[in-house]
């Protein structure tokens, strides 16, 4: 496509072509065995990127015809969190008690975009079994808090993938394998229009070096090793050039930031689907949706956090968040998660919604609408228990899914 004649359609639109090797989008598994098995990657070259105009897009050149080529899908490494220095009992008090007191009602409670459930339908893909070190825990665990006191619950969201790969909502998220350089690392991510992944930026760049990941490969509803709908390679990502340059507002540089968001457009199988027309994708919420006026919600977070089976399952964590304005409005929660977990979705009214009866409806009622994704943790001092999130706006989700879609509208239609 011409880059000219894009970057009219598009904007503030930034096509930059890379040389990193990915495969064309395909659901089939390998021959033999139909186990997907790892090749060498090659080593990535950091890609200037033009300090200017708002969303930077990167075009993923197809070298390669099997999906997850370069993975090592059984030893890959759970993407390390952003880490911010632990704060104490006290000023995690206080902190709360900024974000509850003085704080303006808002007029208005913010936006969203609807999902859909998806037709349900499998093309399983066995990857094999992840190297499994941690032992055999409870099926639930109770609830509980770290030095913040900010009381959470994460459990295992299934344990043989019957509930993640067969109901929606869980199994529009998912597991999110990529390089760098000859390493092959874990995040989390989920679908938010039928061919669009979102995740954080840091598992896409490394802040404010003007420098990719390489090979993403997106696999919903992952769960111990098997693909239940297949893996799908990436065309390309999309994420904000503040984040690229290290101009975005951070509390703390690279970690605590307005825009750690990052959008991958999927490559259609040969028949043309996208995964979410099987697996459904979540709506997304911005600018405050589902928040009350004083910044307070209810947050299901979900991902694949090394530290916790491996990896190897799906994990739910459900606590109330609130927004903090020390850290440029980034939303906390707490949680038990770590590294693997990041860009996983942090969702308001997650679940299948009921019928109701004698009573009605809140008043930002929509289901299985994300509103952020696991941006950062306390992961240098495990005791704080707490994570925050780059708080979705007009100016981040929303101006990425314009250029997606607006490059791709059949991955969002």
């Amino acid at each position: 496509m011409n880059i000219r004649f894009m970057t009219t359609f598009l904007g503030l639109l930034v096509v930059i072509a890379t040389d990193h090797v990915l495969a064309q989008g395909s659901t089939s598994s390998s021959p033999g065995n139909g186990k997907v098995r790892a090749r060498p990657a090659p080593v990535p070259v950091p890609v200037p990127v033009p300090k200017s105009g708002v969303v930077s897009s990167f075009v993923v050149q197809s070298k390669t015809t099997h999906p997850g080529e370069g993975i090592d899908f059984v030893h890959a490494k759970g993407m390390e969190l952003p880490a911010l220095a632990p704060r104490s009992e006290l000023q995690a008090h206080y902190d709360l008690m900024d974000a509850l007191q003085g704080r303006p009602q808002r007029l208005y409670p913010g936006a969203f975009s609807p999902g859909a459930h998806g037709h349900g339908r499998m093309t399983p893909v066995n990857l094999g079994v992840p190297v499994i070190s941690a032992s055999d825990g409870d099926e639930i665990s109770s609830q509980d808090y770290g030095t913040t006191n900010h009381p959470f619950a994460t459990a295992r969201a299934d344990l043989d993938g019957t509930v993640t790969s067969n109901v929606y909502p869980y199994r529009a998220a998912g597991k999110l394998f990529f390089n760098i350089g000859n390493g092959s690392y874990i995040c989390s991510a989920s679908l938010i229009k039928r061919g669009v992944a979102v995740t954080a930026a840091h598992c896409v760049a490394e802040f404010g070096k003007n420098q990719l990941h390489s090979n993403w490969t997106f696999v919903p509803a992952y769960s111990n090793g098997v693909a239940p709908y297949g893996v799908w390679s990436a065309q390309s990502v999309y994420l904000l050039t503040s984040y690229l340059d290290g101009s975005d507002p951070c509390s703390t540089p690279g970690v605590s930031c307005q825009d750690d968001v990052a959008l991958i457009l999927l490559n259609p199988d040969a028949a043309g689907n996208y995964p979410g027309s099987a697996t459904g994708w979540y709506g997304y919420g911005y600018d405050g949706y589902g928040f009350s006026g004083s910044g307070l919600t209810q947050i299901t977070q979900i991902g694949y956090p090394a530290c916790l089976d491996s990896g190897a399952l799906m994990e739910r964590n459900d606590s109330y968040g609130y927004v903090s304005a020390t850290q440029v409005n980034n939303t906390l929660i707490g949680s038990l998660m770590c590294g693997g977990s990041s860009g996983g979705p942090w969702l308001v009214n997650f679940g299948v919604a009921p019928a109701l009866s004698g009573t009605t409806p809140g008043a930002a009622a929509n289901s299985n609408v994300v509103v952020g994704v696991s941006s950062w943790g306390y992961t240098t001092n495990t005791l704080p228990k707490e994570m925050g999130s780059s708080p979705f706006t007009s100016g981040n989700i929303v101006t990425l899914v314009n250029a997606v879609c607006g490059a791709a509208p059949a991955a969002c239609n």
